[in-house]
């Protein structure tokens, strides 16, 4: 059977076809791209059928195994093989795979370069609409998914043509409720060497339009990349629904969960008591994550300044915003948890509260279960004789899902020098000094986990945030009293409490008191926001109600003489 044979027949469903097939050769299209490509050009291999492969890969599970190597320059109609030697996850290594029936898919990963202020010149994932997910960026090239026989002991390759280009995704669309704006951001436009957007999703209150004398306080909910305003629907849910159901949360149709949650904070909002204020998710994807964990950073750019001092502002202006500190608040969880808290520490004039669950590691002694000051591996605690892994997910129970090391060896397989948009490599990117070559510093060798103590110092002096508290709390503290609020559930999935309970400790001895609540859930897992009578299910889809009364409390305590107290309460 010729190539060309075996790849239509593969396409449409033929039985496997036995094949040589140690490596794989991924081609592009040679048509309807551009004529040089970089990127990172991915393999998948799974014995699963039922979805696509490219939709299967995660360091839970261990049935996807997945490959990568570095494209730059490639032509439309060009090849790149992949093969024994390529870095993989779950196995290291294709020769090690099982001979077997698999399902394979490529996928490209496209860069674009950016000419930063600073002089360099970088390759990166442009932001596109998808939340830099590799798996659904518009722009990236994929392969239909093709059944082969797999035998890494014989010699040859199996042919894999990608021929789907991603389309764009289309922006969402203002209602009644939900309206949408984007502004072009001066200071991340002249640090990426072009021009930078950041979007808003924002929540206005019932009869808006009909109070043009109202002016709102400002809600900031944190977190990662929004296509739109989540959580909220103006229709009541189908009861007869098709399930979809959350292993997660073991619930056999969480969506009309979810449905019915999105409702009743519809009705909430139209209700006669209910405070009027403006809600907004922000939009700051960028080339390295789904957001920018807005602070500012040596390798993000202005974040923290782009937001604050421009997109909100702005937000304010066009929504009739109070547009003060005592009006404005954060909250968030996990990631967003950390922004919520982080944005309130380094810009404590210009919010009046966090409320911030199961925040990514305030404390970087314990940066998930490593002190990145004291440990000298991030993947292994390691003696004369011996070493353990370091765990990355438990469940509430303690079952470890996988290991620090195999998260990020996935992480390196989807993309080096910090490309890879994953957890911990944004992290590194956001927290850690730029390299010589515009990359970030690595925190530790990505394949060892050998720390780099100076660019951890660098880390705690810029980003530790339990540390900067400590450290300037002589001057931050009667900025932040009233304003810190944690939650987190004692079993949280990534040992995030880890670190709440060390800045807890701080904060309970702080003088002057901090004046603010740190609360855990027993044995609830990530992301618990704060309520011990809602199960995680439940809680996570109420954070726009969970801290009204709390923020209410704020601003009738804190606001200046003569602040609008009463525009916004009809």
């Amino acid at each position: 059977m010729s190539k060309r044979a075996l790849i239509c027949g593969l396409a449409f469903g033929m039985a496997a076809v036995p094949v040589a097939a140690e490596s794989f050769r991924l081609t592009l299209p040679a048509t309807g791209i551009d004529a040089s490509n970089d990127g990172r050009m991915l393999v998948i291999i799974t014995p699963d059928g039922k979805t696509e492969p490219r939709f299967q890969v995660g360091a839970d599970n261990l049935n996807a195994q997945i490959f990568g190597v570095n494209v730059d320059g490639l032509k439309p109609g060009g090849a790149v093989a992949i093969g024994p030697g390529v870095l993989g996850y779950p196995a290291e290594d294709m020769a090690n795979l099982p001979k077997g029936d698999y399902f394979v898919q490529g996928v490209f990963h496209k860069y674009q370069t950016y000419k930063l202020a600073g002089g360099k010149n970088v390759k990166l994932p442009a932001a596109r609409g998808a939340g830099q997910n590799w798996r659904k960026e518009p722009g990236n090239i994929v392969s239909k998914p093709v059944k082969v026989s797999f035998d890494p002991a014989k010699t040859g390759e199996v042919a894999v043509a990608l021929d789907t280009v991603l389309p764009a995704i289309a922006e969402p669309k203002d209602t009644e409720f939900v309206k949408h704006f984007k502004i072009r951001s001066e200071r991340l436009s002249k640090f990426w060497g072009t021009d930078v957007f950041i979007r808003g999703h924002v929540l206005v209150p019932k009869d808006f339009d009909k109070h043009p004398e109202a002016k709102y306080p400002l809600v900031i909910y944190h977190g990662h990349f929004p296509d739109d305003f989540g959580g909220f629907r103006t229709t009541p849910p189908d009861p007869n629904a098709k399930c979809v159901p959350s292993a997660r949360f073991n619930e056999p149709c969480y969506n009309r969960i979810e449905d019915k949650e999105a409702y009743d904070l519809y009705q909430k909002w139209n209700s006669k008591d209910f405070p009027r204020m403006l809600i907004v998710e922000i939009d700051h994807s960028n080339p390295y994550y789904d957001d920018s964990y807005a602070v500012n950073s040596a390798n993000l750019g202005p974040y923290g300044d782009a937001i604050t001092y421009e997109f909100v502002p702005e937000l304010e202006k066009r929504y009739r915003g109070i547009g003060a500190g005592w009006s404005r608040f954060l909250y968030g969880g996990s990631t967003g948890g950390w922004e919520a808290l982080g944005v309130q520490v380094k810009y404590p004039d210009s919010y009046n509260g966090a409320f911030a669950a199961c925040p990514d590691p305030i404390d970087f002694r314990q940066n998930m279960v490593t002190n990145i000051y004291e440990d000298e591996n991030a993947y292994w605690n390691e003696g004369k004789f011996g070493r353990v892994a370091k765990p990355g997910k438990r469940n509430y129970l303690g079952h470890v899902a996988y290991t620090t090391e195999m998260e990020n060896r996935l992480e390196l397989v989807l993309g080096d020098k910090t490309r890879s948009g994953g957890q911990w490599d944004v992290w590194e990117a956001v927290y850690s000094p730029m390299g010589a070559d515009g990359y970030p510093q690595r925190i530790y060798d990505k394949r060892t986990g050998v720390i780099d103590k100076k660019v951890a110092e660098y880390w705690r002096q810029n980003y530790d945030l339990r540390y900067i508290m400590e450290r300037d709390w002589k001057t931050l503290g009667p900025k932040l009293a009233g304003k810190v609020h944690i939650y987190i559930g004692d079993m949280d999935n990534y040992y995030l409490n880890n670190a709440v309970y060390l800045t807890e400790d701080f904060l309970k001895k702080a003088t002057p008191a901090y004046q603010g609540e740190v609360t855990y859930g027993d044995r609830d897992e990530h992301c618990w926001n704060g309520d011990p009578n809602l199960p995680n299910a439940i809680g996570r889809l109420r954070y726009h109600t969970m801290y009204v009364d709390k923020m209410l409390k704020r601003m009738a305590d804190s606001a200046p003489p003569g602040a609008d107290l009463t525009s916004w309460r009809y």
